[in-house]
């Protein structure tokens, strides 16, 4: 999860390679600089070939944020080699925990404008909303999972995923439209949410 570049070096599949080009492009554009020719430089094939799939930059972002949805579905593990709190604490790390790499920042500002157009466009909105639904859900199974192995508390999985995920979405905008660090104070109270209302009893008088 902390390497947002899901892309290989040299991509083989058409699709593929324009969702790099999209990808460095918006990194370096941002959404309202970006244009079918800035993606097209970072695109080692044919202009024509980008306008032959996509009639406009909006058509080509909403498929641009598909393809990012399912390569997080992808990279989520299936396998449970950590404990819940644990991997909880690498959902806090990979969203909020601060970083020094300006590409990251970069697509994380992109990303922020990304949403911004679902207030007025329902295409934007349902791409944002199956985005959401994701990440609650795989939030959700992580609290699941720590119920059954004693580390979490028997909490409402569904209300807590769904107040995680706006603390962590509102901690990822200041990140990009707020004062700088205001992540770290987020990060901390979520820390101390975890240790307050989900541990279990046993695990907080360790």
């Amino acid at each position: 999860m902390e390497d947002l570049d899901p892309f290989p070096e040299d991509p083989e599949a058409t699709r593929e390679a324009i969702m790099k080009a999209t990808y460095r492009a918006l990194c370096e554009h941002g959404y309202a600089g970006l244009t079918i020719s800035r993606i097209a430089e970072d695109f080692e094939k044919s202009k024509s070939l980008l306008y032959h799939h996509y009639d406009s930059k909006d058509e080509l972002l909403l498929d641009f944020l598909s393809f990012m949805l399912e390569q997080f579905e992808r990279a989520v593990p299936k396998e449970r080699e950590n404990s819940a709190d644990e991997r909880l604490e690498a959902v806090f790390e990979a969203s909020l925990a601060p970083k020094d790499d300006e590409k990251r920042l970069q697509f994380m500002q992109a990303m922020t404008e990304l949403r911004a157009q679902a207030a007025h466009d329902d295409r934007f909105r349902a791409h944002f909303t199956d985005h959401d639904r994701v990440f609650r859900e795989t939030i959700g199974e992580i609290l699941e999972d720590g119920i059954e192995e004693g580390t979490f508390r028997d909490v409402a999985t569904e209300q807590v995923a769904s107040f995680l995920v706006a603390a962590l979405s509102g901690g990822m905008n200041l990140m990009v439209t707020g004062e700088k660090d205001q992540e770290v104070a987020t990060i901390a109270e979520l820390r101390e949410y975890v240790s307050v209302r989900l541990e279990a009893e046993s695990v907080t008088q360790q």
